[in-house]
């Protein structure tokens, strides 16, 4: 499968883009040549290799949630545009 330059023209009208012929060449030269890649990468014999989401054998990264006093409200409603009974007041959504 290669990617010609009518491929790229579609592609780029899809998405509303202007490019000049110049551009499509380029891209399309790109495009064929990550496709070629990818088929290089069908050479290699992947029996018994594990599908995986990382490189690197990750648990969990995150930190350990720890209870800690919060802000003072009115520390925290300096940055409200507007407020009202110690709360954020917002344009109303719905009628």
């Amino acid at each position: 499968m290669s990617i010609t330059t009518k491929d790229v023209q579609h592609v780029a009208k899809l998405a509303r883009l202007n490019m000049t012929p110049e551009e499509e060449n380029l891209f399309t030269d790109q495009l064929n040549a990550i496709l070629q890649y990818a088929e290089k990468l069908k050479e290699l014999d992947t029996e018994g290799v594990e599908p995986t989401t990382h490189v690197l054998p990750l648990h969990n990264v995150m930190r350990e949630d720890e209870n800690r006093k919060s802000l003072p409200i009115e520390k925290v409603l300096l940055n409200a545009p507007d407020e009202e009974d110690g709360h954020f007041k917002v344009p109303a959504v719905m009628e």
